[in-house]
């Protein structure tokens, strides 16, 4: 083998996956076909339970660095200023979710963000890696390239966007609808003329004209510009053809762009694919679902998909859980998956208000098989939640869980002893929990939850926790 782990596109989801592999040991590779990292805005929104990842992952403080708060939507009619459009309602942060708002950082500081980490941690990514094919059998995955080469790896993770080589290559298709007809330019672009505390909103003039937005990018000099489009138009991304939109939607003149960083054109689409794996390989990401920007959905379930996936990839590589354990990978995030689309979708056709489902808190795994709840009447905190923050005998619960490793957080019981390395954290009182033993997993969700020490051993005994 080259490789335990082969990480084809180095997107959000594959830099991530490749952290949390080279942080439990396990020899991964990320290649992407481009000669560096993307350079767009294009995902521009971190959620609360994403933030939550990347305080695992080691890059929080860095991501909080690099963006901020989403600014007040400003409404302009005719040069004038005419009302406020707040996104969504402000959340104050508590004990137990500390994140609680989204967070702004471009998609290509998030990129070179997690890219960093992943050479501190030691991996890498190898550009100019176009995969053309690949060959599976009972061993290993070999992947064919475009110069010619061949890699051959136990593992494969396709994570190579909405048009996904691997995926094709698998025969999988992706069942999906047209959110809107209407295409996009997003640009991120030099303005004039605006102040940076607002995302200015311009509303359509006419019933053939589309709406125009300009958004300041935190961290950044440079706005994302989004303007619609009737459908059917093919969209000019010249800086020319920018200007011209810009001026005919909102009292700007065209030399108050000044200069066009980053374009690109699309039509909103939502798509999952029909499966997530397929032997040795697994789809993650925009190569497993595809969302409509509307809600900040896209990015967010990606990252999660390679948190899900790589603990098991770890457990079973280098721990010697059962490779069943990666079954389960499918198991939970296709309906994750399946559900956010629904989620983004609604929010793009105005039907869902951006809020506490879009921050992702709430999503969990209590239909998972990894999941054993074995009190008769539970109330609060169930197997398969997500695991809260708070503090528990002079503990915080989010320090605690931070590593690669599973957490048996004891309220109120006594704490059986369990095999290395489940980390062990006793108090007498938690009210995000309630009394109880809640057995954490790597991703930060209760996989057990009971009273019965001799029932947590039988969970234990399946081999995951290693």
């Amino acid at each position: 083998m080259n490789t335990d782990v082969l990480i084809v596109g180095a997107g959000p989801t594959g830099l991530a996956l490749g952290i949390d592999l080279a942080r439990r040991g396990v020899d991964a590779l990320v290649v992407e076909k481009a000669d560096r990292l993307f350079p767009g805005s294009r995902g521009k929104g971190i959620q609360p339970r994403t933030m939550e990842v990347f305080d695992d992952l080691g890059v929080l403080d860095a991501i909080l660095a690099a963006g901020g708060t989403y600014p007040v939507g400003m409404v302009w009619q005719d040069g004038e200023r005419v009302g406020e459009h707040r996104m969504f309602d402000p959340v104050e942060p508590t004990e137990d979710s500390p994140y609680n708002a989204p967070w702004m950082v471009p998609q290509w500081r998030t990129q070179e963000v997690l890219s960093a980490r992943l050479e501190e941690l030691g991996g890498r990514v190898s550009f100019g890696r176009e995969a053309v094919g690949l060959d599976q059998d009972a061993d290993g995955v070999t992947v064919r390239f475009a110069a010619g080469e061949d890699i051959r790896a136990r593992y494969v993770v396709a994570a190579d966007g909405g048009r996904s080589v691997v995926r094709r290559t698998l025969g999988i298709g992706m069942t999906g609808e047209t959110v809107d007809p209407n295409p996009l330019l997003v640009a991120d672009a030099r303005v004039t003329g605006l102040d940076r505390d607002n995302w200015h909103i311009f509303p359509p003039r006419g019933e053939d004209a589309g709406y125009l937005s300009i958004c300041p990018l935190a961290g950044t000099e440079d706005f994302q510009i989004v303007a619609q489009f009737p459908e059917g138009t093919r969209v000019d991304l010249s800086l020319d053809a920018v200007r011209e939109v810009v001026a005919a939607r909102s009292h700007l003149a065209p030399e108050a762009v000044t200069e066009i960083r980053w374009a690109s054109d699309f039509r909103p689409r939502a798509a999952l694919a029909d499966s997530f794996r397929s032997g040795r390989v697994f789809l993650a990401g925009d190569a497993a679902h595809v969302h409509s920007p509307a809600g900040g959905q896209g990015l967010n379930t990606s990252v999660q998909d390679a948190y899900n996936l790589g603990w098991k990839l770890g457990a079973v590589l280098r721990a010697g859980a059962p490779a069943a354990l990666l079954d389960t990978y499918e198991e939970e995030r296709r309906p994750i998956a399946a559900q956010m689309l629904g989620i983004s979708t609604g929010v793009h056709r105005g039907e869902v208000r951006r809020g506490e489902a879009t921050r992702q808190l709430g999503l969990g795994y209590r239909e998972s098989s990894l999941t054993e709840e074995t009190r008769t009447a539970p109330s609060g905190l169930r197997a398969g939640d997500r695991a809260p923050d708070g503090r528990l005998g002079g503990v915080r619960l989010f320090d605690a869980f931070r590593g690669p490793h599973w957490t048996l957080v004891a309220v109120g019981v006594e704490a059986p002893r369990l095999p290395e390395p489940v980390r062990v954290v006793t108090g007498e009182d938690q009210p995000s929990y309630g009394k109880g033993l809640f057995l954490v997993r790597p991703d930060g969700y209760v996989g057990w939850a009971g009273e019965d020490a001799a029932r947590l051993a039988g969970y234990v005994g399946r081999g995951i926790t290693r």
